[in-house]
């Protein structure tokens, strides 16, 4: 039924690496239950919340005095001379979303000095249900709306003049490849229908959950595609430092890489710790990285195949804070390529060539931290590229302009 559509209170429903030399890794951590998706502590901590207030104050929670970041970011001189992401539409891909978004983020920025935002909603594959309908699991669902306010009001922080939208899908992503196919046709609608410039993704899976590697690779062609049109794609690097945990439960043994992380398609985001006054130069410690075991390396990363000695893809590409999970870094650096591509004036597309080119400017360096976690030794960052956080993280007021000039 594809063509056919329903607006509804403002949805729109659509038919059809290096070993760390005496590096001790972090102690062993509670794993999610078998078959669960594995939220921040910041997005569980949305179970319970039903009403828009419950939902504003777990937000103001999770995201103590937000507009700290503008700061940090170094955003503000770009807003002066009018480059806030008017004209740019970014996305967040979720399952299930918040159907209650707008009155959300409108509350919370209200309270919190922000300008208003403009939110839109779209179920691309179909109805999505609310949390409390029958066959629905209550607190994963909860979970996924507490992503999607989150993503919103990260992506809104630091490019407040951006259109945002929620692209959702009634299937949730539990790991493996369950919900993923249902996420590349939303992907396919966003393409299809110019609904978005950026597209982030605060979610991921151990490349090792998958049946085989086909069935990785099997996603790719609506990234493609995407990417073709012009779509740019941000992906958080994972939690769980350099392991990822077993759809089955419990933590692999050994360093895994995360999906769509570790895809050539999308430009990875890791977790710096809590930026204040300016970034934060040291590794938020649970910050996934390292190695994918089915991508080989991009052409674009023999730049730095002296410092990953190896012919795999690595990720993350960058950094941006991370403390409440990476499911933040990634719409954080959504927002300021919203911004460069309002200064470009229009789509970016693939940004990565550009990032490993040698002429982006404005990367303040990480170099202090590591992430090894539950046992598993990881990757250390270090003065200049490194593995674990890529180019590190960013001074948008001089990253910006330097990456519009790289992309020319």
């Amino acid at each position: 039924m594809v063509g056919r559509s329903v607006k509804s209170a403002g949805v729109l429903v659509v038919g059809a690496a290096l070993a760390l030399g005496g590096v001790v890794a972090a102690p062993a951590v509670a794993a999610p239950a078998p078959g669960q998706h594995s939220f921040s502590a910041a997005a569980r901590s949305f179970v319970g919340a039903d009403t828009v207030e419950q939902k504003v104050q777990r937000m103001e929670a999770a995201l103590a005095a937000l507009p700290r970041l503008a700061t940090a970011y170094d955003v503000k001189p770009l807003w002066d001379k009018g480059t806030d992401g008017t004209g740019i539409t970014v996305a967040t891909l979720v399952s299930f979303g918040d159907k209650a978004i707008q009155s959300v983020i409108d509350s919370y920025d209200q309270r919190n000095g922000l300008p208003k935002a403009n939110v839109q909603i779209l179920e691309p594959v179909g109805h999505v249900p609310g949390c409390r309908d029958s066959g629905v699991d209550t607190a994963t669902c909860q979970s996924w709306g507490g992503e999607t306010d989150l993503d919103v009001e990260m992506i809104h922080t630091l490019a407040p003049g951006a259109k945002i939208v929620v692209i959702a899908t009634p299937v949730a992503e539990t790991e493996g490849i369950d919900g993923l196919p249902e996420m590349m046709r939303a992907v396919d609608y966003a393409t299809a229908n110019k609904s978005a410039d950026i597209i982030s993704m605060s979610f991921g899976t151990a490349e090792d959950n998958f049946d085989s590697t086909s069935q990785i690779t099997g996603l790719d062609p609506s990234l493609q595609r995407a990417s073709a049109a012009g779509i740019t794609f941000t992906a958080s690097s994972g939690d769980s430092g350099a392991t990822n945990h077993k759809k089955a439960g419990g933590y692999f043994s050994t360093r895994t890489a995360s999906w769509p992380a570790a895809d050539p398609n999308v430009t990875a985001v890791g977790g710096t710790n809590s930026v204040s006054g300016k970034p934060n130069t040291t590794l938020w410690a649970d910050s996934g990285g390292g190695l994918s075991k089915v991508y080989n390396r991009p052409s674009w990363q023999d730049s730095v195949s002296t410092i990953t000695k190896s012919t795999k893809r690595s990720f993350p590409d960058v950094a941006m804070e991370g403390t409440s999970g990476t499911s933040e870094s990634s719409p954080l650096f959504a927002a300021v390529l919203a911004l460069a591509a309002q200064a470009k004036g229009g789509r970016l597309g693939q940004v990565n060539t550009a990032l490993y080119g040698g002429k982006v400017t404005g990367f303040v360096d990480v170099t202090s931290g590591n992430n090894s976690y539950n046992g598993v030794t990881g990757y250390s960052a270090a003065k200049g590229f490194d593995i674990v956080s890529g180019w590190g993280t960013l001074d948008a007021a001089k990253f910006v302009p330097s990456l519009v000039a790289a992309l020319h």
